[in-house]
């Protein structure tokens, strides 16, 4: 069934795998400290070693896969202090990346966010939580991109795959979903001081809730 999956794609197998992995990894189907072997995913993938290589390689790369010694590729921990510090960067990073997007957007990136966030809600209703999940992710991909600072994204780009591992630690998605809601108005209203407001207080709610969702 995988390798149907993979033939259906056209896309270099790398990033189907990489893909596949990581949706595991955000749906705890790998568990931190679980050992990702090589041989193994080839063998389930029916593939070649080098493309299951090249996409626990692009993993480590976005911190959800570490290779201690010896070990080859493990799902990567994050402790209480990285946590800390991910959500320090991350709110410095995206209440700018708001900011900017709510000087930049034009009314087709609006209406990209809107029909994000309309999506979300029907993914939501639809009891599809992965759906949900991954397009609020998407969402906050999307505002990197409106706020128009390349040099923004090479900053956010190592640290999207465990922000977005941080987002499905997030149990209550319908007041995610609204959160989402407000922080599009905000940056439709074009107010740059308001949008940023509202993504720090977005961020700073999930940050005290981060404990009590692990």
């Amino acid at each position: 069934m995988v390798q149907t999956q993979l033939n259906q794609r056209n896309r270099p197998l790398r990033e189907v795998i990489r893909d596949t992995l990581r949706n595991r990894i955000f749906e705890g189907a790998y568990a931190p400290g679980m050992r990702l072997v090589e041989r193994d995913l080839a063998a389930e993938f029916n593939v070649s070693r080098l493309p299951v290589r090249e996409a626990l390689r692009m993993l480590q790369q976005e911190g959800l896969v570490t290779e201690p010694a010896t070990k080859g590729s493990v799902v990567a921990k994050l402790d209480e202090d990285e946590v800390e510090d991910l959500f320090s960067v991350r709110s410095a990073l995206e209440v700018l990346a708001c900011r900017l997007a709510a000087q930049r957007a034009t009314p087709e990136d609006i209406d990209r966010l809107s029909g994000l966030v309309a999506q979300a809600k029907d993914a939501l209703a639809r009891g599809s939580l992965a759906e949900t999940h991954a397009l609020n992710s998407e969402f906050h991909d999307e505002v990197t991109r409106i706020a128009g600072n390349p040099f923004l994204r090479t900053a956010l780009e190592p640290l999207q795959g465990r922000m977005h591992w941080l987002f499905r630690h997030v149990r209550d998605l319908p007041e995610l979903v609204d959160e989402h809601q407000r922080l599009l108005e905000a940056i439709a209203s074009g107010d740059p001081e308001r949008a940023a407001a509202q993504s720090a207080q977005h961020i700073a709610k999930y940050r005290q809730q981060y404990p009590e969702t692990t």
